[in-house]
């Protein structure tokens, strides 16, 4: 048996470079996800230091688009714990999104035509940098909610069935 590093399959987290540092896992369950899209998010120093840290949260969080620009409300990044005072940040401050106009101008008309929302589905660092992962979707009601649920059971319990079989 040869000496040295094992080598692993790489993880799929590895392949694009993304780094996932927070997950809104309630929105795939209240909300029907029709399209996503990709943003930049701005962000002060002590914010990004608190990222790479790994805490985030963005169950409460929502998007909105306002005098053309995209921003997100609602989500807390905690200040990093050696900034004090000076160089420390809002934890719950409104946080501007970053599109192409032309993606912004499509989104701003789904969301006013279909009354659609605006839900963030992640932040993560892709190439090092700071994306949030917003979805254009639609709320569910409780009983479409059940749906859901007893058609993931279904599909669950059917490829159970296959695959023993």
């Amino acid at each position: 048996m040869p000496k040295g590093p094992t080598r692993r399959a790489p993880s799929k987290a590895k392949d694009d470079g993304r780094k996932t540092v927070a997950q809104n896992r309630r929105a795939r369950h209240d909300y029907d996800i029709l399209d996503s899209v990709e943003a930049g998010i701005v962000l002060v120093g002590s914010e990004v230091k608190s990222l790479r840290e790994g805490k985030a949260q963005i169950r409460e969080a929502y998007a909105r688009i306002d005098d053309g620009e995209m921003w997100l409300f609602g989500a807390h990044i905690p200040p990093w714990i050696h900034a004090n005072g000076f160089g420390a940040h809002d934890p719950e401050r409104k946080r501007k999104l970053l599109l192409h106009r032309r993606e912004l101008i499509s989104i701003a008309n789904e969301v006013n035509q279909d009354g659609l929302n605006l839900v963030p589905l992640s932040i993560y660092f892709k190439d090092g940098r700071a994306k949030v992962e917003v979805a254009l979707a639609r709320g569910r009601h409780t009983y479409d909610k059940r749906r859901a649920l007893a058609e993931r059971d279904a599909n669950r319990d059917a490829e159970r069935a296959f695959a023993d079989s």
